[in-house]
């Protein structure tokens, strides 16, 4: 692994990474719709903040993202982790909307034909549906309708999601705690603003590519110039100076689970649950130096020290659990299906990470009680996160 003295902005797939640290901002709203304000030159003060103890474990991702992302990028074309059965058709019931269809080949997907989904996926699904009244997640009831993730790709559609983002960080997430606050509620915040992040430069990444494929915007399409868009929306200059600090925290968060859920994973691959062919994929990934990298556990590890401090933060759990299954019920509110598949996905894969990390206690959750709908989720959520960083790491070093 290369030392952090020569991962330079200029380094091929490589990214400074004090630049993405940060001051404190205000509060909650900060954490990712907040200031606009400039960033002082952070090399050249003594205290970067309180989170520079993340850094050696952003050097070791910037050093292994693009091998562990090769290997995801296989793992999503097999069929165990590519279909989902979703509601699509599910009602907003969070906030009043006028009915919004969406025709535009971009934003709009279909069902794949019952015959693509193996039988054993819609058996599995079916027997592991239930109802936990205080779970982590709530998926969509099984139902004959499966979504290809691999047909329908995340990437931009033109839709514009601030009303359903703004709803979360203000309504969803915790409002009376600042960024840097020593508890486990700070960090539940930056993990769903990371998935923003995440997001966010999915939506950059498309915008690109619609470029680099020579084709023509419509009237109506506003994003057009993605260094832009990037400045605006990720680095820290713009309008969220933290969004790449929280995108590391989550994927950090999500590899974590990963890595607790390997013995799972295993013993899937031994029962015949997943085919030899994706077995070799997922081998792979289980195989991946950040998988044991114990700099990237410490976003894991003050988590949990947080949230088993005292009996007051461990009883206060629920609230979490609570809110991860608003979130994934706030999808519903998206109006570009392309959009709420991979957004249910997205919430389900943070969700499974975690019921992992914590559990109910906040002393960790067993692995062996992950659905497949779950694992499927969190493994994709990985590849989401990784691929959002490899993009950033390229439009940094443009």
């Amino acid at each position: 692994m290369k030392p952090l003295s020569v991962l330079t902005a200029a380094s091929i797939g490589q990214i400074s990474v004090r630049a993405f640290i940060s001051p404190k901002p205000a509060g909650i709203a900060a954490v990712h719709l907040g200031s606009r304000s400039r960033l002082p030159n952070l090399k050249s003060t003594s205290v970067i903040s309180s989170n520079e103890d993340l850094l050696p474990g952003i050097e070791a991702i910037n050093a292994n993202n693009l091998d562990l992302f090769k290997s995801l990028e296989a793992l999503r074309k097999q069929d165990e982790f590519r279909y989902y059965s979703v509601d699509i058709l599910a009602s907003c019931e969070y906030m009043p909307q006028e009915l919004f269809e969406c025709y535009t080949q971009s934003c709009e997907i279909y069902p794949v034909d019952e015959d693509e989904v193996p039988e054993t996926i819609r058996e599995i699904d079916m027997d592991e549906a239930g109802f936990e009244l205080d779970g982590w997640g709530r998926w969509d009831m099984p139902s004959s309708d499966y979504y290809d993730t691999e047909m329908f790709p995340e990437g931009y559609t033109n839709y514009d999601g601030s009303e359903v983002w703004n709803f979360i960080h203000n309504r969803i997430c915790f409002q009376e705690f600042d960024f840097d606050d020593d508890h486990w509620k700070a960090d539940y915040n930056k993990a769903v603003s990371g998935l923003h992040s995440m997001i966010s430069a999915q939506v950059i990444q498309g915008i690109q590519e619609k470029l680099d494929g020579g084709e023509e915007f419509e009237e109506d399409e506003i994003w057009r110039d993605p260094k832009a868009e990037f400045a605006r929306r990720l680095s820290p200059e713009g309008e969220t100076p933290l969004a790449l600090e929280n995108l590391y925290f989550c994927f950090m968060l999500m590899l974590t689970a990963v890595s607790k859920a390997r013995d799972r994973l295993y013993n899937d691959m031994k029962s015949g649950k997943v085919s030899m062919d994706t077995s070799n994929d997922l081998r792979h990934i289980l195989e991946s130096p950040l998988l044991v990298e114990p700099t990237v556990d410490i976003a894991f590890t003050r988590l949990k020290a947080r949230a088993i401090k005292d009996s007051d933060s461990s009883d206060a759990l629920w609230e979490a659990r609570m809110r991860t299954r608003e979130l994934l019920r706030i999808m519903n509110c998206v109006q570009c299906n392309k959009c709420r598949l991979h957004g249910k996905i997205s919430v389900m894969g943070l969700s499974t990470a975690l019921q992992i990390l914590l559990g109910r206690t906040g002393k960790g959750g067993d692995p062996t009680h992950i659905h497949r709908v779950e694992l499927a989720a969190l493994m994709a959520t990985l590849h989401k996160c990784s691929r959002a960083l490899k993009f950033c790491q390229k439009m940094h070093a443009s």
